[in-house]
């Protein structure tokens, strides 16, 4: 337990120089992780607990050396409340709409602007995520469970230090060892070991005019990757999820993708047994898996009918709904803590103030009109409530769905691909962000940690994030047209927020041959499987396969899919039969696998840019 000195110096510490420098440090690195790992598989992790292991073994390694003031249990909390705003950055459509609008329009942003872009997103997300606070934690006492989980972890850190250092030391090592491995292919120039087979093309199919006989299992991206991040990412997802990724790669690159080749309505790429068809073959299969992911989102978000109108009405329409709920938590864990974050008035002025810059910048950098944006940005109020809510009581926040929805309503008042795009770009990011500070928030208060300062502390990690973020991202894919829907850079965020903006923009009838059909089965298939999931009981959910992981598969390589598949049976191997290592170090190897060749990607990317030769 923590000695009675210690808890005195964590009452005392909190929002310090050192724990800002940390938490933007900390976040600025992690965010190029989510960047990364969202350009390829669409998908960014939060990153409180581990900006919070990193910063513990930092500062303590530090007192030990150097004789430096111990790092203080709530110093680390406003540490991890910046770095996880930083990571989010992502979300405020670096992945996902601003390289969807420079592939439709060309449109690009420097990265001064673009920096001021995804700040503005995140801040819309923070400051209503303010006003939410003493509905929903204090007074719904809503779950959260992300801040359970990290508060929970950083209790453990404190009160075993010794536990912390080893999930440190497993964190490292499993970060080094997928650096090694990430450099290694580079330099060697290591290729994936194709899956040996062949799907023989009919006699009279469309393949045979041009002179190809057969297609290859490699054609169809059925390869091993020499690659630890995507087995890090099948670690941390589950194996339910990994089981619906290997089976949706099986039936759109198995099954449906050489039928369509067949049939004349997807051209294949260069005539060899060893190339791989992604990119041509992607430009038929995205349409049906963006239809399943896109429906199973907004089916599994109308299932929260009861928190969207609790979240809209103030009233509470959850099965708890009469039950009086008490308006402090308990005492000894509730030291120091501000009934409001901050006085009303300052609240209404920071809620017009990022209005306004959301409004200006969509106008100056977009060409939207003022009412559109303007809407749009009352829209996202509403519907970041509605994510924070949902957030709260499921720990998933729906920030696709929330991106969907602006999306969809934008399509029938402005289908342009700049108000179709970036107005649902404000709802997505700012749901995100919403969602983050409001799990950090409940984090803090777990912890006994002033509300108010880790609000402060959510605007340093947005800037942190903001910065960095952009940088890597131009750093990156510095050509999103042509570098992106690639092997190298799936994208799948990408194209779905460009398949969504270019059926307002075009139509339905510039999609590829069969692809109408394809999307109306895809999508009802979708709201099937997202409805079964919340209709069955809970223990027999893992039978139903993943609705969105399904159509996530249909967008990226089938070698990615198989890699997570991977990593979802090691972990379930390891949580069977090895079950104390797997509760304390799978999720810290997890993610060191995974941030180990992130950061060595971006690295290798910078250092590429700078010397070109």
């Amino acid at each position: 337990m923590i000695s009675k000195a210690d808890e005195s110096n964590v009452k005392v510490y909190q929002f310090t120089l050192r724990a800002v420098l940390t938490g933007m440090t900390l976040g600025g690195v992690l965010s190029l992780c989510n960047i990364y790992s969202g350009l390829k598989i669409g998908w960014g992790f939060n990153m409180s607990v581990t900006a919070a292991l990193i910063s513990y073994a930092f500062w303590q390694s530090s007192n030990k050396l150097f004789k430096t003031r111990e790092w203080g249990l709530l110093e680390n909390n406003i540490n991890q409340t910046i770095a996880s705003s930083a990571a989010a950055i992502s979300s405020a459509g670096l992945v996902s709409a601003v390289p969807a609008l420079t592939m439709i329009t060309g449109h690009t942003l420097s990265w001064f602007w673009l920096s001021m872009w995804v700040f503005s997103v995140a801040m819309v997300g923070v400051t209503v995520a303010i006003g939410l606070r003493r509905q929903m934690l204090i007074v719904d006492k809503l779950k959260f469970p992300g801040g359970v989980a990290a508060a929970t972890t950083i209790k453990e850190m404190y009160a075993k230090g010794s536990e912390a250092i080893a999930r440190i030391k497993v964190l490292l090592s499993a970060a080094v060892f997928s650096s090694i491995l990430r450099i290694t292919r580079t330099i060697t120039e290591l290729p994936m070991l194709g899956v040996p087979g062949q799907m023989a093309s009919r006699p009279d199919g469309a393949l045979i005019s041009q002179g190809i006989t057969g297609i290859t299992l490699k054609n169809m991206t059925f390869a091993f990757e020499p690659s630890m991040m995507m087995v890090g990412v099948g670690a941390l997802i589950g194996w339910r999820a990994c089981v619906s990724l290997l089976g949706g790669a099986i039936v759109a690159w198995g099954i449906i993708a050489p039928r369509v080749l067949e049939l004349g309505w997807a051209s294949p790429g260069v005539n060899s047994a060893t190339a791989s068809w992604y990119t041509t073959v992607l430009e038929w299969l995205l349409w049906p898996g963006v239809a399943m992911m896109v429906t199973s989102s907004l089916t599994s978000f109308a299932f929260s009918w009861r928190s969207i109108l609790s979240a809209i009405t103030g009233k509470d329409f959850t099965k708890r709904g009469k039950e009086k709920v008490e308006e402090n938590v308990n005492s000894d864990e509730t030291y120091g803590q501000e009934d409001d974050v901050v006085p009303k008035k300052v609240f209404q002025f920071a809620l017009l103030f990022v209005l306004v810059l959301s409004v200006v910048l969509q106008v100056f950098l977009f060409g939207i009109q003022a009412w559109a944006a303007t809407f749009g940005v009352f829209l996202t109020f509403i519907l970041a409530v509605v994510a924070g809510r949902v957030s709260g009581e499921t720990g998933v926040t729906p920030v696709g769905a929330m991106g969907k929805v602006t999306q969809l309503v934008f399509g029938a008042i402005d289908p342009s691909p700049a108000a179709n795009l970036m107005s649902a770009n404000v709802t997505g990011g700012a749901a995100s962000q919403c969602a983050d500070l409001l799990h950090d928030l409940k984090c803090g208060e777990i912890l006994g940690a002033s509300p108010r300062l880790q609000c402060y502390a959510q605007y340093f990690g947005t800037i942190a994030g903001a910065l960095v973020g952009s940088a890597a991202y131009l750093v990156l894919v510095p050509d999103p047209k042509n570098m992106l829907l690639t092997d190298e850079w799936p994208a799948p965020a990408v194209a779905t927020w460009r398949a969504v903006a270019e059926v307002f923009m075009i139509g339905f009838e510039a999609m590829p041959e069969g692809a109408v059909t394809a999307m109306i089965i895809a999508g009802v298939i979708g709201i099937i499987l997202a409805a079964l999931v919340k209709i069955i009981p809970a223990k027999y959910v893992y039978l139903v396969p993943s609705p969105a992981s399904i159509g996530l598969a249909f967008v990226i390589p089938a070698y990615n899919s198989m890699s997570m598949f991977l990593g979802g049976f090691i972990g379930l191997i390891l949580t069977k039969y090895c079950k104390t290592w797997a509760e304390k170090f799978l999720v810290v190897a997890a993610a060191g696998l995974i941030a180990g060749e992130s950061l060595t990607g971006v690295a290798q990317a910078m250092f590429t840019m700078i010397f070109p030769s």
